[in-house]
């Protein structure tokens, strides 16, 4: 189940630009990538969990997002964890078990209810670095 459209353009709009402040805090990272058509850079707020060489992605809006769109296009993107930045690749579907099993409680109460998610991402880190996005 993914969030209702109502609720996805309230957070585009007000939400996001606040969220991307928290970006590199917990669970909350800046996730930088290109638009496919515009050649744009973009920068969303999501949370994600990185185990090992791999981040998870949490599909709360649904798979059908343009972020993922031009993440899956390129191949690649940046991404603002915790104190540093890593360049990961493309992204593969995984199951809700599989998940899960990388996400640490409380969000993954959360993400299992109420937000009932049931689409996740994982992502390869091929090169972790410090810096600025």
């Amino acid at each position: 189940m993914s969030l209702p459209r109502g609720v996805i353009g309230f957070n585009t709009r007000y939400l996001n630009p606040l969220m991307l402040r928290l970006a590199g805090r917990g669970p909350m990272v800046d996730l930088e990538h290109v638009g496919r058509r515009s050649g744009r850079t973009h920068h969303t707020p999501l949370m994600a969990f990185r185990s090992g060489d791999t981040v998870t992605i949490a599909l709360t809006y649904g798979a059908d997002v343009q972020w993922l769109k031009n993440i899956r296009a390129a191949g690649r993107c940046r991404m603002r964890l915790g104190d540093g930045v890593v360049t990961l690749g493309a992204p593969v579907s995984v199951s809700t078990d599989e998940a899960l099993g990388r996400i640490p409680n409380p969000q993954r109460t959360l993400l299992r209810w109420p937000i009932r998610c049931h689409d996740y991402v994982r992502l390869p880190v091929l090169e972790p670095r410090d810096g600025v996005l």
